[in-house]
């Protein structure tokens, strides 16, 4: 259990640094979520939004992270 529990600790720790991080520099990926292939649909009593673009690079950029912290 105390492996769980460092992992989760860890996992939030990192989302506060995310967060942090994108408040302070909010406006140098003003770009993301505006990219082609993000869907946003808008109605008259609803907004649709998928950001499927953003996504898929956010998932390229944390493999890629995860490869090379575990060929360390």
């Amino acid at each position: 259990m105390g492996n769980i529990a460092k992992l989760l600790i860890s996992i939030g720790v990192l989302f506060i640094i995310m967060g942090l991080f994108t408040w302070v520099f909010g406006g140098l990926f003003s770009w993301f979520g505006k990219l082609p292939g993000d869907i946003r649909i808008q109605g008259d009593n609803y907004y649709f939004y998928a950001p499927i673009t953003s996504m898929i690079i956010i998932s390229l950029v944390l493999n890629l992270l995860i490869y090379i912290f575990s060929k360390l």
